[in-house]
């Protein structure tokens, strides 16, 4: 058997064939294209932007994971397409192929790419440059944002402005040099280095040069959709919100019939296709704007009610998140407590040794129950709607000696 080579990025207008088994018969097939653009691209499986190669040729259902040959070599590997055009496909470069590859080799499992987790905005406009006093051979990127959680967080401020990234100047645009007399966005030299490798970082600070070294972390979720409606170059930050949950199995806690999620887009997703239009304004946002402001931190919801005579009237809380656009029907706080995740909230109502207990939500409106009968009621509730365990296998196992202490 010989195999293929991997070879590198073509050049635009460079043929390549696409060769995989899509949907439509059971033979191999084989569709040919040319390259249209080399550019970083939000990978819709992975919720995150990595350069990709844009081709016009056919890419259906079961072409993913396929070979995108040139010539006698590998130039990427298909996995997704525009939908709503035609023949606008894209396939995943050798560089980000042996950037994972490595990273597996490496490590043993997959790290994911790295990301400053900044959010920077284009210094184009030429009163926005005076502002903060660049002079006219000077040229970099304004940072607007900074993910708590990163190492840049320490080092970097808001309204810096990033002019050079390991020694390459980035434009006005936030691009850089990419082969002949091409440009990429500097994120893409950020997300080719490996996890814990440091970058030489030169900034404009009141006027001033500055340059710092950063250590660059993968993110599990860099999120992105937000970027072309934002305006900013690109927002590679961990969400708040998780924008995907791939084998991985929904975590709940359910009390007095009351059913409480972590929030995440896909939960958001099932108001439909429209879900920005139709989902709670309130949570929409959040999700698609905020940040973590400490490790582990989850929005945490009500997202249903199990009806019971224990929470007669508080149907309602569940049903105003569907029908009212500014309610959230986040969890705010327990019994005074704020609530850091969902697995804060199970402890704290496990561990709860009050007569009485409140929950706040972020609509002002309160729960309140007679902590001893709602225990009772929750028994009877699962039982009623056939559910085994009133909380998902990964808060499980942290309550194992809760859950023995209550069996005896």
């Amino acid at each position: 058997m010989n195999f293929l080579e991997l070879g590198d990025i073509p050049f635009l207008q460079e043929a390549v064939a696409v060769v995989g088994y899509p949907q439509g018969g059971d033979n191999i097939s084989v569709t040919k294209g040319v390259v249209s653009r080399v550019e970083p691209t939000q990978y819709v499986h992975g919720a995150t932007q990595l350069m990709a190669i844009q081709i016009d040729a056919a890419i259906n259902p079961g072409n993913s994971g396929g070979p995108a040959i040139m010539g006698n070599k590998v130039a990427g590997v298909a996995f997704q397409n525009l939908s709503g055009a035609e023949n606008i496909g894209y396939i995943i470069p050798v560089p980000v192929i042996k950037h994972f590859i490595a990273g597996i080799e490496e490590s043993g499992k997959y790290m994911g790419f790295c990301s400053m987790g900044l959010s920077c905005q284009p210094t184009e406009n030429v009163q926005l440059r005076n502002h903060f006093k660049m002079q006219p051979h000077m040229t970099g990127v304004l940072v607007s944002k900074i993910n708590p959680l990163s190492d840049a967080y320490g080092v970097l401020k808001k309204d810096d402005i990033i002019l050079e990234f390991d020694g390459v100047p980035i434009a006005n645009d936030g691009t850089v040099p990419f082969r002949n007399r091409e440009r990429i966005t500097f994120d893409h030299l950020v997300s080719m280095k490996k996890p814990n490798e440091t970058a030489l970082v030169k900034v404009l600070r009141n006027g001033e040069e500055h340059a710092f070294t950063i250590t660059l972390q993968p993110v599990s979720v860099v999120f992105t959709s937000m970027v072309k409606m934002s305006g900013d170059l690109q927002v590679k930050l961990q969400p708040l919100v998780p924008v995907h949950q791939f084998d991985k199995l929904p975590s709940y806690y359910i009390f007095a019939g009351l059913v409480f999620v972590p929030l995440t887009q896909p939960y958001l997703h099932e108001y439909g296709e429209d879900w920005y239009n139709t989902s709670p304004r309130r949570l929409c946002e959040r999700a698609l704007r905020e940040l973590p402001k400490r490790a582990g931190e989850q929005l945490v919801i009500l997202s249903q009610v199990l009806m019971d005579d224990i929470n007669a009237g508080y149907e309602r809380l569940a049903e105003l998140q569907r029908l009212k656009r500014n309610c959230g029907g986040q969890v705010k706080k327990f019994n005074g407590i704020e609530i850091k995740n969902l697995k804060h909230l199970c402890q704290l109502v496990e561990n709860c040794s009050r007569e009485s207990l409140r929950i706040d939500l972020d609509d002002d409106r309160v729960v309140a129950l007679n902590y001893e009968s709602a225990r009772i009621a929750t028994s009877r509730i699962l039982e009623r709607h056939r559910i085994p365990s009133r909380m998902s296998i990964d808060l499980l196992s942290g309550q194992n000696s809760l859950l023995m202490d209550s069996a005896e």
